[in-house]
């Protein structure tokens, strides 16, 4: 579908944040393309990436490098030109500002009170939670996993505590250790991994932390890249837990037999997770 004349005239000065593919170039939309070729120069992550899709595309604009480091200086920069041009954010794949730069120069857009507009498309977000097969309807996105051992514990704890499903993006080189962890920490619980989508390639993992930790390990795949992994809602699994039967039942078990034994019967009997009947029956023991 074509851009019509009077569109292109009416197109504001302002900030246009723009989604570029993930993987496909296929998946890029008329109306971002319009964009890209529209506005006066494009603030991107790594502008020689963004040059080759843009070569692809016959655009020629001028790119300014955006980063965390460097975000104060860019918006510095352009405060010249913001009320008299159009200006495109663009990440180097997907929906820019979700886990990548961009925030400090949004809220000074929003500050001057300048036009901000989103151009819709593909992330890899969106995308791995789609082809999950776990319950959507309700989701946390935290980002990159911690680097130290001690904040990921923690992560996991808050991670644990809740009725939604969580994403998290990992470098390639650090998967192998964060599903084992989550392996460890949460049980039998479900998970995917998810990588190159949109690609021919596109890889999809689907099943128990430690179900896939022995996939990935058999398989020697090549882990370059960032990968996207999706963990059920540990309370979901549970919704038995919190029932007031089975407390009753945890109950007038722990009057009769060992704290063990409690935890193994009740296990055997709902297959609710051992560690969440532990905590369970040592909340009510002590009162």
């Amino acid at each position: 579908m074509k851009i019509k004349k009077h569109e292109i005239n009416l197109l504001k000065n302002g900030l246009y944040i723009i989604a570029t593919p993930i993987g496909n170039l296929n998946d890029l939309s008329q109306r971002a393309i319009f964009i890209l070729k529209e506005v006066d120069f494009i603030i991107c992550e790594n502008p020689k990436h963004l040059m080759k899709l843009l070569n692809k595309l016959g655009i020629k604009k001028k790119l300014i490098s955006l980063h965390d480091y460097n975000e104060v200086v860019v918006i510095n920069k352009i405060s010249k030109y913001q009320y008299n041009s159009k200006i495109g954010l663009v990440s180097d794949a997907g929906s820019p500002l979700i886990s990548d730069p961009g925030f400090k120069l949004v809220k000074d857009f929003i500050k001057k009170d300048i036009m901000i507009t989103s151009i819709p498309g593909p992330s890899a977000l969106i995308s791995s939670l789609q082809v999950s097969g776990l319950p959507i309807d309700k989701f946390a996105f935290y980002g990159f996993i911690p680097k130290h051992q001690k904040e990921k514990k923690l992560l996991f704890q808050k991670i644990n505590t809740n009725e939604l499903t969580s994403v998290l993006f990992v470098s390639g080189k650090n998967l192998g250790n964060l599903i084992k962890d989550i392996s460890k920490f949460f049980d039998n619980i479900e998970i995917s991994v998810c990588k190159e989508l949109t690609k021919l390639n596109e890889m999809v993992f689907r099943g128990t932390a430690a179900h896939i930790y022995e996939k990935i390990r058999r398989k020697n795949l090549n882990l370059r890249g960032e990968f996207v992994v999706i963990i059920s809602a540990p309370l979901r699994n549970n919704k038995r837990f919190l029932d007031d039967k089975i407390k009753i039942h945890i109950t007038d078990l722990l009057k009769k037999y060992s704290l063990t034994e409690t935890v193994r019967i009740v296990h055997n009997l709902t297959e609710i997770s051992k560690k969440e009947i532990y905590r369970m029956a040592i909340k009510i023991k002590n009162g």
